[in-house]
């Protein structure tokens, strides 16, 4: 069976081709095309198209394609499942699911950068879940520091910081101010958004920051406050009509044009080329008035 989808694969790319081999089609091919010829030579050569919108094996909602081939061949495999939450959460943004997400996207990004044949890299990929899914069968509740004093001296310590954050009023941290600052700051520059180096910049603690994000940032986690703003970033470009919506995708920190249409529509309930279409249609309608 032949299977094609978009260059340069890095998370839903890789993995769900290690999921097929692994548990579909032994003797799968994959293909890679750019992305405006996917369609057509799927259609030519008949093989099936993944990973990209309006076709069956794709995102759906807040899950990925590696989500919808489980779903589809009712894989059950307990090491595969608890894989699903971290491919997810490396390739939507939302690292908040899974503690290792920020991991494997790191990796991914990585190995695509020191890889340029597509193939090469679908082999060291395929490594990678290979590693993936023997910790998630053999040493998925193992710690690094597992019963050692030092890790139960920083549980106690951290413990004792929860009781008495728990006995400050409600006023509105100063850090809080702060990082909405940075977060603005980094909007309308690069757009390369750590919640470590927030937390090094604040001088506060990864965890207290992520626990206590939330509770200033409109009840959203990290992931989803980041992504919104991209969102509203890319709003106002869209107004602006001075970029293609491709560049708009990159320059507001999507890897992708398509996973930039599906969080746009997400939070618009339009794709950014119907947006995009409704400005025109209005600002036309207001000159002719």
């Amino acid at each position: 069976m032949k299977w094609i989808t978009r260059e340069r694969p890095k998370i839903d790319r890789l993995a769900c081709p290690w999921l097929i081999k692994k548990f579909i089609d032994k003797k799968a091919e994959f293909i890679f095309v750019p992305y405006e010829a996917v369609l057509q030579k799927a259609k030519k050569i008949k093989a099936i198209a993944f990973d990209i919108p309006d076709v069956e094996f794709t995102h759906y909602e807040d899950q990925c394609t590696f989500d919808y081939f489980i779903k589809k061949y009712s894989i059950t495999d307990p090491a595969v499942l608890i894989m699903a939450p971290i491919v997810r959460g490396a390739d939507t943004d939302r690292h908040d699911i899974a503690a290792e997400a920020a991991g494997l996207l790191a990796i991914s990004a990585g190995l695509a950068y020191n890889i340029t044949d597509d193939h090469e890299l679908l082999d060291k990929g395929m490594m990678i879940y290979d590693a993936l899914y023997s910790w998630a069968t053999h040493l998925y509740r193992q710690k690094h520091l597992k019963n050692s004093p030092f890790e139960n001296l920083l549980h106690e310590v951290y413990k004792k910081i929860l009781k008495e954050d728990t006995k400050q009023n409600k006023k509105t941290p100063d850090w809080v101010n702060e990082l909405k600052a940075i977060l603005q700051d980094q909007v309308d520059t690069n757009l390369i958004f750590s919640l470590k180096e927030f937390s090094h910049e604040l001088g506060i603690h990864p965890s207290y920051l992520s626990r206590k994000f939330a509770e200033h940032f409109d009840n959203l986690s990290f992931g989803d406050y980041i992504r919104k703003i991209r969102i509203e970033k890319a709003i106002e470009l869209i107004q602006s009509n001075t970029h293609s919506l491709t560049e708009i995708a990159y320059l507001t920190g999507f890897s992708d044009p398509s996973h930039f249409n599906r969080i746009f529509k997400k939070h618009t309930g339009k794709n950014p080329s119907a947006f995009k279409k409704d400005i025109k249609k209005s600002n036309a309608d207001t000159k002719g008035k």
